[in-house]
């Protein structure tokens, strides 16, 4: 907070003091300025109208300090405005001016350290990206969990990509274009050698057929290189590795797909647990988004599959928790009736 001081606002205690004896304003003279970007003369300094108010309340600023600055600053208000009153010549009102300026510093830490002990406070109770590696949240450095702006939207064109995939324990150059007039599961994992990622790849490859029994494929991507793959594919599954895979693992390399699909976290480095499902004309039909600590689920993402295919072929939608057999809904007035008459 700056102080602007000027020759026509004075205290009372200023007023009487002033008027015992005349005087001439001092010049101004580098080093001798109070406040931001106002020199003053060291021989009679005043306050404007707006600090003059602030002496008289006993604010040392606009906006009341948080408590740990409250009590200081009062205090030093206190002290100044007592030596304003009293009068006792010029360097005595300009001890008081100095006093107001630490008064008013002294609120200003105060908030400043408040703001800082509750940013401290929800970084110790609020980690909102999880941990890869269990155990180490503590040696993450917590930041803004920013994700980039996403240009995958339901039921728009799914964005397109390209790059290079370990297919049959070969790299291949893969693109989404691939798999036109089939749905495709495209899902992220954060990384390679970790604990859940291995469960849910593995799951996914174990039950292709599954998916391609409906004419859908699975692929899974990650920002690791196509040479980490290989490799982990390569490590038996009771070290922690694949095995033989039966679905491709997408390098993004580059970042560039999980930031278009909105599943990159910038201060990790790598992809949230983003699931999504492209149907046969590349539209985009579902997203999951799941935060690094839990997997997904196969046999969830196999029952949407199957709904919105049923929906696209036969034009009825699926109530929640529908599984092929199950009744549908005919989408108006009377259809519903005959869905909940038979619900209830």
């Amino acid at each position: 907070m700056s102080l602007f001081l000027h020759e026509n606002a004075a205290l009372p205690g200023l007023r009487a003091a002033g008027s015992a004896r005349p005087h001439r304003e001092a010049e101004p003279r580098a080093g001798s300025s109070v406040g931001c970007g106002n020199s003053v003369g060291l021989g009679f300094p005043r306050l404007s109208p707006c600090c003059r108010e602030r002496v008289r309340a006993g604010r040392p600023s606009s906006s009341p300090p948080p408590p740990r600055g409250r009590a200081l600053a009062r205090r030093t208000m206190e002290a100044a405005r007592r030596r304003l009153q009293a009068g006792g010549g010029a360097s005595a009102r300009l001890s008081a001016v100095w006093l107001l300026l630490l008064a008013v510093a002294a609120a200003a830490g105060g908030e400043a350290a408040e703001a800082a002990r509750q940013r401290g406070d929800e970084q110790c109770h609020y980690y909102a990206g999880g941990h890869v590696y269990p155990g180490e949240a503590a040696r993450v450095p917590v930041t803004d969990h920013s994700l980039h702006l996403s240009q995958a939207k339901i039921s728009k064109p799914a964005p397109y990509w390209e790059g290079t995939a370990v297919i049959n324990g070969e790299f291949k150059e893969l693109k989404l274009t691939d798999y036109e007039g089939k749905y495709l599961v495209f899902f992220f994992y954060p990384l390679d050698f970790t604990f859940v990622c291995p469960t849910e790849i593995i799951a996914f490859s174990d039950r292709i057929e599954e998916f391609r029994a409906i004419n859908t494929e699975v692929v899974a991507c990650s920002v690791d290189s196509k040479f980490t793959h290989l490799a982990w594919i390569n490590t038996p599954r009771k070290q922690g590795g694949l095995g033989p895979m039966k679905i491709p693992l997408l390098s993004d390399l580059t970042h560039q797909i999980s930031k278009d699909y909105g599943v990159y976290l910038e201060d990790q480095g790598h992809a949230l647990r983003g699931l999504f499902i492209v149907d046969d004309k590349r539209i985009l039909r579902q997203i999951t988004m799941n935060d690094l600590p839990v997997g997904r689920s196969v046999d969830e993402t196999l029952r949407l599959v199957q709904a919105f295919q049923y929906t696209d072929k036969h034009g009825e939608v699926c109530p929640a928790g529908w599984k092929p057999g199950s009744e549908t809904i005919i989408p108006d007035p009377a259809g519903k009736l005959k869905y909940f008459d038979k619900l209830n």
